[in-house]
């Protein structure tokens, strides 16, 4: 291991982040009776430009007056490029900071995104005497965020994840697709001829190499990666297997927009009793084989050893933190 030690953001259950807009009070009242982990209430791209002010003032109600329980709680804010944000930032933090535990901030592209909303966040803090410390979730959703997500990644001690914002991504990198999320028939490789002259047709994920930057930023920074929004809220299958694409590049949660979502993301990224299992086996050997003085031994035919030992405790974390909220 590198003599570098990586601290781990906060530790919170991020399996499923359900988007709310925050102009719409109907839905936030239901966010409240969810399954969902996490709640971002919206003052971005959800929101009308007319109606930003009220979604702001409904946002604060909410946060003050419903109960959440055990849920996290997020809002997005818009872009620094608006005179939108230093409002949302400055009414909700001074009227309902107390209930917040993250910021979402979006389209962010330099490090210095994150400093200036970390420096106004810090004084309202400090002015409203809060203990908590509010975290940061930052959405990785054009190119130069994409650029510089390593320095965005380490730009704050409040940073706690990364999101894939794939639609404006792909409108900032010029992609040529209309979805959000999902697959694209353009992206495919054929095979050669079979012997009647035929060719199979194997569809590729064109956001592997985006989600798997960005994971590894997230990571190397104690962050938690999250893949972000699935457009066809109809499509569940579709959905699930995003989900579990995202899931094996590493992220350990993905956005719902729709609260049809919101169980999918829970079990694609919670273990399974039998990987949970396995993971308890795996580390009850590997304490055998210390024990005598082994550093790897077999297990139902595969080698184990004290890597396999880092990758059971992480299954074994996740599955206490489910069982716990």
């Amino acid at each position: 291991m590198s003599f570098h030690t990586i601290e781990p953001a906060k530790a919170r259950l991020n399996r499923s982040e359900l988007a709310v807009p925050g102009s719409n009070v109907q839905m936030i009242e239901k966010a409240a009776k969810s399954s969902a982990d996490v709640v971002f209430l919206d003052m971005e791209d959800a929101v009308a430009p007319s109606d930003k002010e009220q979604a702001r003032k409904n946002i604060i109600e909410a946060l003050n007056d419903i109960d959440w329980g055990k849920k996290t709680m997020s809002i997005r804010i818009n872009g620094l490029d608006t005179h939108y944000m230093y409002r949302d930032i400055v009414d909700v933090v001074e009227q309902a900071g107390s209930r917040l535990d993250l910021i979402m901030i979006p389209k962010v592209g330099t490090a210095s995104d994150v400093y200036a909303i970390d420096m106004m966040v810090t004084q309202i803090e400090d002015a409203k005497g809060y203990q908590k410390r509010i975290g940061f979730e930052h959405i990785i959703e054009t190119a130069l965020g994409m650029q510089n997500v390593h320095e965005i990644a380490s730009a704050s001690k409040r940073n706690e994840s990364l999101h894939f914002g794939v639609a404006d991504y792909a409108a900032s990198t010029r992609a040529r697709t209309t979805i959000i999320g999902g697959v694209n028939p353009d992206y495919s490789v054929l095979t050669d001829p079979n012997e009647d002259g035929s060719r199979e047709v194997h569809w590729g994920d064109m956001w592997h190499y985006a989600i798997s930057r960005m994971v590894v930023a997230a990571r190397a920074n104690g962050l938690r990666p999250v893949d972000g929004p699935f457009g066809d809220f109809s499509d569940s299958d579709g959905y699930i297997a995003a989900a579990k694409r995202a899931a094996v590049l590493g992220c350990e949660g993905k956005w719902a927009i729709h609260p049809s979502q919101i169980t999918h993301a829970n079990e694609v990224m919670s273990p399974s009793i039998s990987e949970v299992d396995k993971a308890n086996r795996i580390l009850e050997a590997m304490k055998i084989a210390a024990s005598e003085g082994k550093g790897a031994v077999s297990l139902d035919g595969r080698l184990i050893d004290y890597a396999s030992i880092r990758q059971a405790e992480v299954l074994v974390e996740k599955a206490n933190q489910i069982a716990e909220n």
